[in-house]
């Protein structure tokens, strides 16, 4: 459930209501009791990841993963050996 940004025109008093997507806006202030609320428009809560870590290949296909080892695979396979370089270049 969203959380909604208030404020009262008569009163100025500015708070946050937790409610239901689907719930009426709220119009009576709990401050002056006046009917002047209005609803704001906000940028919203950002989101918050807490923990070891979220990665983009834990929620991936079985196959997904089988294809992205075979390149990781036939990469490695393609570069030349460090030992096999400086072997080329003391000759």
């Amino acid at each position: 459930m969203p959380t909604y940004e208030y404020k009262c025109d008569a009163c100025e008093h500015e708070f946050e209501e937790f409610q239901s997507i689907s719930a009426d806006p709220l119009t009576k202030c709990p401050k002056c009791k006046k009917k002047k609320l209005r609803r704001l428009f906000s940028t919203g809560g950002g989101l918050l990841f807490k923990g070891s870590g979220f990665y983009i290949t834990d929620y991936r296909s079985d196959s997904y993963k089988k294809s992205a080892e075979k390149g990781t695979k036939s990469s490695e396979s393609s570069k030349p050996a460090k030992s096999e370089s400086k072997a080329k270049s003391s000759d």
